[in-house]
């Protein structure tokens, strides 16, 4: 299926990035965009408000979020009768921690073009800035707010060697330092707090270091070094599972963490441990 995005006779769903925190960081392109458009949906009418009233922009507008998802069949039929959409989310790339997939989804398979208006991003802003290794990354967005599912999702990603991007909330970053060092290990991390507002901060060090301080208030981007290999990380798989086993791992578990820190086929590596402990 191949769709050209700029017809101006037809139908397009465009996918504007907003300001992430400073007005003047919004584009030309996407000010003239949705001024042009015959509507935009917004994630929070009361924040774009603020932006549409800065850019003097007069398009109507209403919301569209998480808990209004029923709104997607209503978007695809105005799309469908030759409407040209905007979406734009609080801040930054919409899509990206915010509704809005499946209306992107519906409207490739009904051939409506779809267009991204690029700009901000936080992620990748705080991600260039942190001093970590930019690439390859992982982007994770927001961890689960429930502790027990959050160190499940931990769990997947301890061994991505890749930096890991995050987004959390300032009452949770506490909670989530704690489960990532108790999980991950003491690693390096940058919280990006504020980007491009008055009082932007970059916050960096170890895990242990940065759960001293006393709050972390803001929008916040966290940045997690990735899994680095040690010289012992290769050695006996067997010796290692037996290791996890006396720490208080079940065998089942320990074979699982193994086969993942080795990169080895787990229903393998339980076959071959099978027959290494009846063998002794």
């Amino acid at each position: 299926m191949r769709i050209r995005s700029f017809d101006k006779d037809k139908a397009i769903l465009y996918l504007v990035a907003t300001p992430i925190g400073n007005l003047d960081d919004f584009t030309f392109r996407a000010v003239e965009i949705l001024k042009s458009v015959d509507k935009i949906y917004a994630e929070d009418t009361r924040n774009s408000k603020v932006l549409l009233d800065h850019y003097n922009i007069k398009t109507i507008y209403e919301s569209y979020h998480e808990f209004s998802q029923e709104k997607t069949s209503k978007i695809i039929d105005e799309l469908k009768n030759g409407k040209k959409i905007a979406i734009i989310s609080d801040a930054g790339l919409p899509i990206i921690s915010d509704p809005g997939f499946k209306l992107v989804k519906d409207a490739v398979e009904n051939n409506i073009a779809v267009s991204t208006i690029p700009g901000a991003s936080a992620g990748i802003s705080a991600l260039i800035a942190s001093g970590l290794v930019s690439m390859p990354y992982t982007f994770y967005g927001f961890l689960d707010s429930k502790e027990s599912k959050r160190r499940e999702e931990l769990n997947d990603l301890k061994y991505v060697k890749h930096t890991l991007v995050f987004y959390e909330a300032p009452h949770r970053i506490f909670d989530t330092l704690k489960d990532m060092l108790d999980v991950l290990g003491d690693r390096y991390i940058c919280i990006a707090r504020e980007l491009t507002k008055t009082y932007e901060e970059f916050i960096r060090g170890n895990i242990s270091e940065i759960l001293k301080l006393d709050q972390i208030k803001g929008e916040i981007v966290l940045i997690v070094e990735g899994y680095k290999d040690s010289e012992n990380d290769n050695y006996n798989p067997f010796v290692r599972i037996d290791e996890l086993i006396s720490l208080g791992y079940k065998p089942n578990d320990a074979i699982k963490e193994v086969a993942h820190m080795q990169n080895i086929d787990r229903k393998e590596l339980y076959k071959s441990y099978i027959d290494y402990k009846n063998q002794r």
